[in-house]
């Protein structure tokens, strides 16, 4: 097979104001794809404009989390026979431009990462959310033997192996889908890469910031990593 088959994982929960959106701009960048959207137990139309918008559609009984979602966006990929995977948000953050550039880390990676502080756009974090990802991007530097700047972004890819170690060990906690995932697929023996992309702002609704839940996020991104780091170490099970 001269072209690898790819498939772009959606979660999403009550996202109907711009999953339809999200996915149209999708289609239109990267019509060489498939794309499912993994509908989290939603209660508003979510499912139904995102089908209507042209995505394949995964609705769970229930709310799982994003991790949870991940874990069976991952399972219908590894299932169905997909080379490689890749997570974008449903709020249209991650432009459909870079998806092929994250992708292509894949080239020499198990994972990918979009990364938002290497370089590209003007992204930027504060205070304890700042200090948090500062922390977590030196430790999980160290642990994967390369740099890495931002190991809590959503914007990854996963080859077959990866996805193959998700199915089985894709946490569905607050932030272990992003740092407990990294983290346990590298003590696995998988390898880690990033790529520099450009975050956009959030395409509809309203993100919620302020101090208290900036602090709540630096202590749940630790507790996480302090997680990862004493789960005990499973080799990855090949494809």
């Amino acid at each position: 097979m001269t072209q690898k088959s790819t498939l772009v994982l959606m979660p999403a929960w009550n996202e109907s104001v711009v999953v339809g959106e999200t996915v149209r701009e999708l289609r239109e960048a990267v019509p060489d794809v498939d794309l499912l959207v993994i509908d989290d137990g939603s209660t508003d139309d979510t499912a139904a404009v995102a089908r209507a918008a042209g995505a394949t559609v995964l609705s769970l009984p229930y709310n799982l989390g994003v991790g949870g979602a991940m874990r069976a966006g991952y399972k219908y990929a590894w299932r169905n026979g997909y080379d490689q995977a890749i997570q974008v948000d449903a709020d249209g953050q991650h432009n459909p431009a870079d998806l092929h550039r994250v992708l292509e880390g894949l080239e020499r990676a198990d994972i990918s990462i979009g990364a938002r502080f290497a370089g590209e756009g003007d992204y930027k974090a504060s205070g304890p959310r700042r200090w948090a990802m500062l922390l977590l991007a030196s430790t999980i530097s160290r642990a994967a033997h390369t740099p890495l700047t931002d190991v809590t972004s959503g914007f990854r890819a996963a080859n077959r192996r990866a996805i193959r170690q998700y199915t089985e060990h894709f946490p569905a906690e607050y932030l272990g889908d992003t740092i407990d995932s990294l983290m346990t697929a590298i003590k696995a023996g998988l390898t880690v890469t990033q790529v520099p992309v450009a975050m956009r702002p959030r395409q509809g609704g309203v993100p919620s910031k302020n101090p208290w839940k900036a602090a709540i996020y630096l202590f749940r991104s630790l507790f996480a990593l302090f997680i990862a780091s004493t789960r005990r170490a499973r080799k990855a099970i090949e494809p």
